[in-house]
Order: C-alpha cells, then sequence, then structure tokens
C-alpha cells in the first residue's frame, strides 16, 4: 500500500505529538474537522488504530508512535533538504534569514550595514522574535542569542560580545526626584516581569529593591529600557543607547550585569559561503 496523501502522516503526527485534535488544528493551522478527517482516513488506509481516544485528547498506540518515529525522521530529511539548498555555491546573494531579540535589534542593525556594504546583491531578512527558529530545519541561516552559551547539537556557537548595561536615569526624572542612591531606596524602579525574560543585571534590581518600589514591569525589555527613558523610574539600559539618549547613570555598571551575546549557525550551513559572510560582518560590527 502507498500513501497518496502527505498530509495525512503530517497531521497524524501532530496529533500524536501534541496529544489533541485542536492543538494539532492550532499548530498546523487547519480546521479541527480537517484534523479528524486526515486521521480516520489514515487509520482507514493502514486497516488499524493510530490512537486510543478519550476524554483528555489522543493517546498513540505502538503503530501511532511508529508512525510519529517514520514522520520525526521524514521531517529531518527535508530539513537536510533545505539545508543544502540554502548552502549550495558559493556566491552570496539571495536572502539570509537571521533572527534575533529585539534587545539585540541594534547589534543585527550593524551586522546588516557591514554586511550590505560587502554584499550589496544579498538581502538580510531580518526576524525580531523570541522564539527559538529551528536551525536544523532551514527556517535560520544565523540566530542572535542572549543568556548562557546555546547547547543544542549540530550547531556551532560563537561569541558574540555581551550586552553592557549600567543603572540610570532621565534626566528628568532626576529634576522630579534627585539622584538615587545605590540601593534605589525611596525610588521608582523599572523592572522586567516574573513571566519575561531572565537577564543578571534585572535579576540584579529583584534582589535589590522591594518589590513595591517597581513603578513599572514589563516582559518586554525593550519597553523597559523606553520607562526608564521616558522618566518613569530608575533601571537598566544599554551603556551606548543610555549615552546616546543623554541619560545620567545612577551607579557604576558591575561586571556580572553584561549578558553574554552569541551568534549560533547550524553545522552543515556554517562554511557556507553567504553564513561565513554575516559571520565577517557580525565581527566587523563587534570590532567597531
Amino acid at each position: 500500500m502507498i500513501l497518496e496523501d502527505w498530509n495525512e502522516l503530517r497531521t497524524a503526527a501532530a496529533v500524536a505529538r501534541l496529544g489533541t485534535v485542536s492543538a494539532a488544528s492550532a499548530a498546523l493551522g487547519i480546521h479541527r474537522a480537517t484534523v479528524a478527517r486526515h486521521v480516520e482516513a489514515l487509520e482507514a488506509r493502514l486497516g488499524a488504530k493510530l490512537f486510543q481516544r478519550h476524554a483528555r485528547g489522543f493517546t498513540p498506540t505502538e503503530l501511532g508512535r511508529d508512525l510519529l518515529r517514520v514522520a520525526n525522521a521524514t521531517e529531518a530529511q527535508f530539513g537536510d533538504l533545505v539545508r543544502q539548498a540554502q548552502g549550495v555555491g558559493e556566491a552570496v546573494a539571495g536572502e539570509i534569514v537571521v533572527i534575533c531579540l529585539d534587545v539585540l535589534v541594534p547589534l543585527a542593525m550593524g551586522v546588516t550595514a557591514r554586511f550590505r556594504q560587502d554584499h550589496p546583491q544579498a538581502s538580510i531578512r531580518l526576524v525580531v522574535d523570541d522564539r527559538i527558529l529551528r536551525l536544523a530545519y532551514g527556517e535560520a541561516h544565523l540566530a542572535l542569542r542572549i543568556g548562557p552559551r546555546p547547547a543544542e547539537p549540530d550547531n556551532f556557537v560563537l561569541p558574540a560580545g555581551a550586552l553592557q548595561v549600567g543603572l540610570y536615569a532621565a534626566p528628568a526624572y532626576i529634576e522630579r526626584h534627585g539622584k538615587p542612591p545605590p540601593d534605589l531606596a525611596g525610588h521608582a524602579v523599572v523592572g522586567i516581569a516574573p513571566d519575561g525574560p531572565r537577564i543578571p543585571a534585572m535579576e540584579w534590581l529583584d534582589a535589590t529593591v522591594r518589590p513595591d518600589a517597581f513603578a513599572l514591569q514589563t516582559a518586554n525589555i525593550p519597553a523597559a529600557y523606553a520607562a526608564v527613558r521616558a522618566g518613569i523610574g530608575v533601571g537598566m539600559h544599554p551603556v551606548e543607547e543610555a549615552e546616546a539618549a543623554r541619560l545620567l547613570q545612577v551607579a557604576p555598571a558591575q561586571g556580572d550585569w553584561a549578558a553574554p551575546v552569541w551568534a549560533v549557525t547550524h553545522r552543515d550551513l556554517h562554511r557556507s559561503a553567504k553564513v561565513q559572510a554575516v559571520v565577517r560582518a557580525l565581527k566587523a560590527a563587534l570590532s567597531a
């Protein structure tokens, strides 16, 4: 028997991974009825059940687990094909996909500017997202990440400097409230919400100030920086941008406030002309 519709296999694999029709529907962007129809059609083709249905959702049978293994292997093989296609040839042209957190956009802009100087026939598609795109499946050529060194297998990880931050306040805030003491006692503070990313400088704030001292907390780090510039409170801010915005330093930066930045590429693309060109632009931007 030949499976004529690969969509059925893909849909059943999503149900096996996620456990419910609704979750598979959301992940695949198709209607729940289509998910159910694909599963039923595939079971009919195979002449056996792939799932045990129950009130909480779907549990794969032994055959269902076998199907998931086949689907994962197939997806990985297609990912290999995509990566090989993206790495073909030595010409640096076309589109290069770079993903980064919003807080690393200034670094990405510096890399893009350097890259375009040397390769005006190529373009950068910058994806600004806190998701980790799967480099192994060709979703991006290079990722800029911040925090602990990424440990995913099959990836090359290159140091890309560190995000230097300090404790700052806007001139308007200082005019209204005076310069804060090092422990910020009696002053309004801008911080990161508990569901936001944890970087060393923000954790120092959490450990130093009282919870009721926060005038604003947000899960978005650039929004926290904007709040400091707007004079809402005292808070962390990248050093270079703080100087450009004429913010006033409240306390000297501590060595452990800097957050390491990493450039990550997949091993199958790392030596491609495109990725090497972006890496050279990254190194030039860092040296500048």
